[in-house]
């Protein structure tokens, strides 16, 4: 079967993120389980040439984009590589205890995004955000009702000699994706 270039991915499957090191290279992916929302908007920079009192040319390329991602419950692995800070597993059984620790001296790091929709198409659809950077974190305790981990930032051009320059990725995979790329 040929695949489909008329894409209509339909709902969110999983939500992966990934440490990037200084030199910009990818590390394991982490799940963001329960995943809810990933949305992103390009970012663009616009020039217009004026001559003879009227607008003549406009030059539009893209900049960055900006993402939000929401996911029910709360992973501390995920967050550690959206927000940074420190993880750490405690204790023995039954008195175990993970914690997650910001300090305000922690900066947010960059980090790869990656989700994966079902196409109804056929196959799967994956958006991928190869260098993000949170800028806000949120979730909240609330009666009656499950919490959801919120993050938003922006993307921005890779550093990788291998993807340079490369800001966002989608990606149709005539067969179907287990989990996000």
């Amino acid at each position: 079967m040929a695949i489909n270039n008329i894409r209509l991915p339909y709902g969110l499957r999983d939500i992966k993120v990934a440490t990037l090191d200084g030199a910009g290279v990818k590390g394991t992916l982490v799940d963001l389980p329960n995943a809810q929302t990933l949305e992103f908007q390009e970012e663009t920079e616009t020039q217009t040439l004026r001559g003879d009192d009227t607008d003549v040319a406009k030059r539009v390329t893209v900049s960055g984009v900006s993402w939000t991602l929401e996911a029910g419950g709360i992973q501390f692995q995920a967050m550690v590589v959206i927000a940074g800070g420190t993880y750490a597993t405690t204790g023995t059984t039954p008195n175990v205890k993970n914690t997650w620790i910001r300090m305000g001296t922690d900066a947010y790091p960059d980090f790869y995004l990656s989700g994966l929709a079902m196409s109804e198409s056929g196959g799967s659809h994956a958006t991928i955000i190869h260098r993000a950077k949170a800028e806000q974190i949120s979730g909240s305790h609330t009666d009656g009702e499950f919490w959801v981990s919120h993050a938003e930032g922006t993307g921005f051009a890779t550093l990788t000699a291998a993807d340079v320059g490369k800001v966002w990725t989608m990606q149709a995979d005539e067969t179907a994706l287990s989990a996000a790329p």
